[in-house]
């Protein structure tokens, strides 16, 4: 009977607990502590990447960029994940930017030194593409929500995922943030909180959400919300 690579269960981040004590073993002596402010930048359109950001605590924004410097999120990244999936890919930047809307805590290591590990084991590899995969899926599915899905029902999706990577249930974050990250103009936002609020889902307070129902969101999001999130579960666990 062969034995099962021991996985680590320490780190704050679930893509590094997802690792085999081996390949964990391969990043620790290049990884450093790293807090993440409000707006650092992980990522800038069509900047060299020589940074990856293993998120422990807080939440990143990839945000596409359009010529007129119109922006609209399409993907999130927290402590389930890592910023950087176009170097995985083999590529060394990206169109989008990538920078911290709700501020943390990651660890970082030097791209060059992720490539040496990702080339020694086959398993490392194989699990960072599964990451991939699954970032793939929440950008797809998020692309489907704004094109189909009603701005309560696109906001309910956004708040249960912003609350899947925080600790509580109070998620900082201004309307004008909220506008950005839904493409929709500030009133928009305002009055989709108010809905939500009438609906005794969440409540607001000074640059934040409170999510008092998180059931009741998700019945609301329906099938705005979920499949990114299953395919997490399948893939990396």
């Amino acid at each position: 009977m062969v034995a099962t690579p021991r996985r680590s269960t320490s780190s704050r981040n679930q893509l590094l607990a997802a690792m085999s004590a081996a390949d964990l073993a391969l990043l620790q002596p290049h990884m450093q502590p790293a807090p993440m402010s409000l707006l650092k930048d992980l990522e800038r359109p069509y900047r060299p990447i020589d940074t990856i950001y293993f998120m422990e605590a807080g939440i990143a924004s990839v945000v596409a960029v359009q010529p007129d410097d119109t922006q609209i999120e399409v993907g999130l990244i927290g402590r389930e994940g890592m910023s950087g999936t176009t170097v995985l890919l083999g590529d060394d930047q990206s169109p989008h930017h990538t920078y911290m809307q709700v501020a943390g805590e990651a660890q970082r290591i030097a791209l060059k030194d992720l490539r040496k590990a990702i080339e020694a084991s086959g398993s490392l590899q194989r699990l960072l593409f599964k990451y991939v995969q699954v970032f793939m899926v929440q950008t797809a599915h998020t692309a489907i929500a704004n094109a189909r899905a009603h701005i309560d029902r696109r906001l309910a999706r956004w708040v249960l995922m912003a609350h899947d990577r925080i600790d509580g249930d109070t998620v900082p974050l201004t309307h004008e943030f909220l506008a950005l990250m839904l493409g929709v103009r500030r009133a928009g936002v305002t009055e989709a909180l108010q809905s939500l609020k009438q609906k005794k889902l969440v409540d607001t307070g000074r640059n934040q959400i409170i999510v008092r129902n998180r059931k009741g969101l998700e019945q609301l999001a329906r099938d705005a919300y979920g499949v990114p999130e299953k395919e997490y579960r399948r893939l990396i666990g």
